[in-house]
Formats: C-alpha cells, sequence, structure tokens
C-alpha cells in the first residue's frame, strides 16, 4: 500500500487516485533560459523513480512535465545575447533532453510548453475576472486578488497577514494589495508579446502552469510535485489561480523534493558553487550521479562533494562486480528482498532504505556464487529488476567496471595484452615480470581479479 507525504496536510497518506487504476501527475519542469543544473537533475530523478513506480503498479499514467519557456529570465538572457527567444529556448531545451537521456530519465507522456497554451492562459485569467479573482490595473497589467482566495496559505502554511506587513509595492506596480500578483504583463519595450483583451503583453510566470496543468490534466487531479523553492509561493499561488478559476480543488497530493547543497552551504551562482549536470559530467559518469540522488530521501537535503560521488562510484562497482560473468536468467529466490524493497518504495519512496536492500541481495549473491551459480544467476536477474525501478544497473557489467580510457590511459587491447603477458610469464614461473606488469597496471589504474576462470579487470 504505497503512502506518500503530502505537504498540503504535512502527513504521510495512503495513496488512492481520484479515478481507479489510473493516475495524473504534473511536475514544474525547466525554465529554459541555461543549462540545468544539479537542482534539476535531482528533480528529474525523484519524480522520474515516482514515474517508474506507479507504472510498476499497474497504474495507467499520464506525467505531464512542463517547459517554460517565456519569463523574464528568458527575456533577460536573450537580450544580453543578442538572440531571439525563440532560438536561445530551443538551444536549452535540447540541451535538457539531453541531459535528461543521459541521466536515464523516462520522457513524460506529456512536455507542454507556455506558448503553446496561450489560448488557455488568456480563457483562465478571463475566468479569474468573471468571478471575481482578478482585476485589471491601470498600467495594462491583471493581477490575482489574493485577499478573494479565502484558503490563501493552505500549502506552505504561511498567514497572509503576516506576508502582508512585510511586503512593499514597487513603484511600477498598480496592485491594490501587495500580496496581488501578475496574471498578466503589459507589453515593454524589447519584451515579445501576446494580443488579448486587456492589451498586448505576456502572462506571469504562475498563470502559465494552472494554464498547462488543467488543461492536461483536468481540473482536479492526482499528484503534483516540484522542488522545495517552488512551495510558496508558485504552487501556493497555482491552487489560488486554479480553484479560483474552477471552484473545484485542484491538487489530491503535493510532493516537494528538498535543496541541494554543496559542502553543506545552500548552492547558489552568488556563493560560486553552482554546478550544471554537464560539468559533473565531465568527472563523474551520468549513473553515478543517479546513484548519489537517490542515497538520500527526496524530502530531505542532499548534499553534493566528491566524497559522496566516489562512494557512489564505489557502490555501483560492487553492484555491477556481482552481476559480472552470471548467465541471464529470470528473476528467482529473491522474494523477501523484493518484498523488503517494494514496503520500502511504499513508504514514501524511500530510496535509501531500498538500496540497502540492495545491497544485502547483492551480499547473497556472492554468498552463492560460488557453491550455487543457477541461485546466483537468479538472484543476480532480481538485483536488475528491482534495480530497474531505480533506472540504474542497466548496463552491461563488463562495459561499467572498464569504462572508457581517457587520452591518456591504456586502451583495452593494451591492458588485455599486458594481461596475456603477465599469464604466460606466470605460466613460465617468471614471478618477477609478472609482479611488474601487475604493478604497471596498478599505477595506470586499473585493478586485476585473479579467480579460478581467469583475470578480470576494471579501471579503479
Amino acid at each position: 500500500m504505497l503512502k506518500i507525504h503530502n505537504n498540503l496536510t504535512k502527513r504521510k497518506e495512503k495513496f488512492t487516485p481520484i479515478e481507479p487504476g489510473k493516475v495524473r501527475m504534473y511536475v514544474c519542469g525547466m525554465t529554459v533560459y541555461d543549462y540545468c543544473h544539479l537542482g534539476h537533475a535531482r528533480v528529474l530523478v525523484v519524480f522520474d523513480v515516482v514515474y517508474r513506480y506507479l507504472l510498476k503498479c499497474g497504474y495507467d499514467v499520464t506525467y505531464v512535465r512542463n517547459i517554460t519557456d517565456i519569463d523574464d529570465k528568458i527575456i533577460n538572457r536573450a537580450n544580453e545575447n543578442g538572440e531571439d527567444i525563440y532560438d536561445l529556448t530551443q538551444r536549452f531545451i535540447q540541451a535538457m533532453h539531453e541531459d535528461a537521456e543521459a541521466l536515464n530519465i523516462l520522457p513524460p507522456t506529456l512536455e507542454p510548453r507556455a506558448t503553446c497554451h496561450m489560448q488557455d492562459i488568456l480563457a483562465m485569467i478571463q475566468k479569474l475576472i468573471d468571478r471575481g479573482y482578478a482585476y485589471e490595473a491601470g498600467n495594462g497589467d491583471v493581477y490575482y486578488a489574493v485577499s478573494q482566495f479565502e484558503g490563501y496559505g493552505k500549502l506552505s502554511g504561511k498567514d497572509p497577514e503576516d506576508l502582508r506587513a512585510g511586503a512593499r509595492v514597487e513603484i511600477a506596480e498598480a496592485k491594490r494589495d501587495p500580496l496581488d500578483f501578475a496574471l498578466w504583463k503589459a507589453v515593454k519595450p524589447g519584451e515579445p508579446a501576446w494580443e488579448s483583451p486587456w492589451g498586448d503583453g505576456r502572462p506571469g510566470w504562475h498563470i502559465e502552469c494552472s494554464a498547462m496543468s488543467t488543461c492536461c490534466l483536468g481540473n482536479h487531479f492526482d499528484l503534483h510535485g516540484g522542488g522545495a523553492d517552488l512551495q510558496f509561493p508558485h504552487h501556493e499561488n497555482e491552487i489560488a489561480q486554479s480553484e479560483g478559476a474552477t471552484g473545484e480543488k485542484f491538487v489530491n497530493y503535493w510532493m516537494h523534493n528538498g535543496f541541494v547543497r554543496i559542502n553543506e552551504e545552500k548552492m547558489s551562482k552568488s556563493l560560486g558553487n553552482f554546478f550544471t549536470i554537464r560539468e559533473i559530467l565531465e568527472r563523474y559518469r551520468a549513473e553515478e550521479v543517479r546513484y548519489f540522488i537517490l542515497t538520500s530521501q527526496y524530502r530531505s537535503p542532499l548534499n553534493y562533494d566528491d566524497e559522496h560521488l566516489d562512494n557512489a562510484r564505489a557502490a555501483l562497482t560492487r553492484f555491477y562486480t556481482a552481476l559480472r560473468d552470471l548467465p541471464e536468467v529470470d528473476p528467482a529466490g529473491g522474494e523477501a528482498f523484493r518484498e523488503r524493497f517494494m514496503a520500502a518504495m511504499d513508504d514514501d519512496f524511500n530510496t535509501p532504505e531500498v538500496l540497502a536492500v540492495l545491497f544485502d541481495l547483492t551480499r547473497e549473491i556472492n554468498r552463492t556464487r560460488d557453491q550455487d551459480m543457477a541461485r546466483a544467476a537468479g538472484l543476480a536477474a532480481e538485483l536488475r529488476n528491482l534495480s530497474g525501478l531505480l533506472g540504474i544497473l542497466q548496463n552491461d557489467p563488463e562495459a561499467y567496471l572498464r569504462g572508457e580510457a581517457g587520452a591518456d590511459d591504456l586502451s583495452d587491447e593494451q591492458i588485455n595484452e599486458l594481461i596475456d603477458q603477465r599469464v604466460a610469464a606466470k605460466a613460465s614461473k617468471n614471478w618477477a615480470e609478472a609482479d611488474r606488469i601487475r604493478d604497471q597496471l596498478q599505477e595506470a589504474g586499473i585493478v586485476l581479479e585473479d579467480g579460478a576462470g581467469g583475470t578480470t579487470w576494471r579501471r579503479g
């Protein structure tokens, strides 16, 4: 029985979809003005695992992950570059897809773009005006009237009166209340614009997600996710907009993944500790990054440092070493491990506990492989099967362990030739030469493993 920590109620709840057997799920995606960073990687991986597990549970899942392709940051970056906004966003959408593919992220069912839903956005704004939740300002903007929505603050737990006490109204704004936020922004020089009943302009960020999610999933759907930084004001504003426009409950379950920290400090460009996915993948393999993200329960902070990535590499090496040289068969003998795995996943996607189960299963494979190869192979198949729900351990063990040779590294052919020379030296009892070759390989970062079936190797 799957239980999810619902951030709307602040407690774990049994997951019961609105329509039996079907799940409708929306996750706030990327604002495409730059390369994806580690925080984006966490969102991608966390909700990819949620998606995979819901599919495993037999649900028909409609997974929507949007793209924000018009907002202030995009406009500013395009102007800085002297670049057309469409060209900028297309370039970074392509880069995002490449990063997601590297991290073994399943494509969502739908990937709507804000600029392709302008009519839906305009229709929702008009509904809010008609229902008394929004108003036209004298400067051509349209604002949401927060005081008209009785439940404002129910997701974040923030009191509107407390928020008002610390809020300021910018001189350029014509809002009636400091908490009111823009649904439509009047056109400014150097900005793209669309026609609307209130004059040319563009949408505010918050209304984009309300329009895209309800258009793709209906007024009331099961699950909404995103990073913890979006809980307020973005998701709070989504609730106010969507429920104000439709008169229906917006979402049943809200999930937010925790912040990413770099060496125990919050990741921030201003602190100079801001890493893109591409920068990290220059030093670590994508599967290692994915594994590292799963070592922390999704609601907890995730601390990035080299030691944690090195630990991820060591863990994957251990798993792939256990899978090495075992024949591919159907999963067998791992029922107890499977039950523990599923129980941990049912407990709000507790991936650290899930990984502990996989380690126990790996120990059992190693314990039995010499005595009962058939049982070890069945358990190895179970390891692959279960880890597939996490999106890991699906590569060829030999390929993973041997890795890719760098420009200054020994090639696979050179390594195999040296190993053959070492075998010949040992056969002729030339122990000094055998030791010399072993030391040469060791200095080159090659780990040799001598066994009954011969010598295998991996890059250390």
